[in-house]
């Protein structure tokens, strides 16, 4: 049976919102709706089936689109966003699209166009779209996030739950920069200094259980974050 694609909908007009759910459910999609930015937040962070594509309306409360886009960009390069917004400023398509978006569209709209826009997309970033529950091989190391384990040479290691969710953001941002405060948020759900003491205890640790395979790196950029470099 064919995965359903998992889209996390972020739309604070009640109407629209509900619109809007029950015409992309009835399309096939999976969504999740949120209210408000801050909620969306929340329930990127708090989904274990990982999302896999974006919509944000642009002004919110709590959180606008825009911060709330630039926040999961943070731990996510890949994932697709499209931007809804009654504005129709050149500036704010601008800042949108300097965000990572990859479309824009602006209200009204019609339900057809918004699924031409999302296939689009899809059809464009298919080749970077991977499941993160799938296996997977880090180096020579294979790693299974939905059963959180990885298969070392000494026999299977089961992962606590926080160690898995930094490895899985760490693999999805693979040889790239992953933000400090962002992870503390994702993972602990506050970047305070005692979250970042212990976040640093869990990386050496997959460093310690990675180490196996000499190819795998966990770089400590100072003051900015974590880079897993794996070697070709």
């Amino acid at each position: 049976m064919e995965k359903k694609l998992n889209i996390l909908l972020a739309e604070d007009d009640e109407n629209l919102g509900q619109l809007l759910y029950a015409y992309l459910q009835n399309k096939g999609f999976s969504v999740t709706l949120a209210r408000t930015g801050k909620a969306a937040y929340e329930k990127y962070n708090g989904n274990k089936t990982q999302f896999d594509f974006l919509i944000f309306d642009v002004m919110m409360p709590e959180m606008d689109g825009f911060t709330l886009a630039k926040e999961i960009r943070e731990l996510d390069k890949q994932i697709p966003i499209l931007f809804l917004t009654a504005k129709a400023l050149k500036e704010d398509k601008l800042q949108g699209f300097d965000i990572g978006a990859d479309d824009y569209m602006t209200k009204p709209f019609s339900m057809e166009e918004l699924l031409a826009r999302i296939q689009a997309i899809l059809r464009r970033s298919a080749p970077e779209l991977k499941d993160v529950n799938e296996s997977m091989f880090v180096g020579k190391i294979k790693y299974e996030p939905e059963l959180s384990t990885l298969h070392l040479e000494d026999g299977t290691k089961k992962l606590t739950t926080k160690e898995n969710q930094l490895l899985q953001l760490l693999v999805k941002n693979k040889n790239e920069i992953l933000d400090r405060q962002a992870t503390l948020r994702a993972v602990w759900g506050d970047d305070n200094y005692f979250n970042g003491r212990s976040m640093d205890v869990y990386i050496a640790k997959l460093r310690k259980l990675l180490k196996e395979d000499e190819s795998i790196e966990i770089m400590n950029i100072h003051g900015v974050g974590f880079k897993l470099i794996v070697k070709a």
